[in-house]
């Protein structure tokens, strides 16, 4: 997996690209956490993320908890739809705000 930081003003987007699962969600968890604690807004942006894995939504889980801590704001974009449907599945689309992608989820933290 390849993790990318870029701002958009105020707000940091952080890209994944590949798959988040028990072998690379560590690398996740050494960015998103500090990054979702030391930015008011980021943006988590998905869509070059093929599967993720519980390990995976665990660390996404850890980024929502200090975000929600902080008072901080964190979205996921574009989610590709068999990710969705793991967020689907696991109930975690209720937890996340998610948009189509990373230009919306911009528009949406505003």
């Amino acid at each position: 997996m390849q993790i990318s930081e870029e701002f958009h003003g105020a707000v940091l987007v952080v890209t994944a690209a590949g798959r988040i699962d028990s072998n690379t969600a560590a690398d996740l968890e050494a960015v998103l956490p500090a990054r979702v604690s030391d930015n008011a807004a980021t943006v988590m942006d998905l869509s070059a993320v093929s599967y993720v894995s519980s390990a995976g939504l665990r660390v996404l889980l850890k980024g929502a908890k200090i975000a929600k801590s902080t008072g901080h704001k964190l979205s996921l974009a574009g989610l590709n739809p068999s990710v969705q449907e793991v967020f689907d599945i696991s109930g975690f689309s209720t937890i996340f705000t998610i948009e189509p992608d990373v230009e919306q989820a911009l528009a949406a933290i505003g």
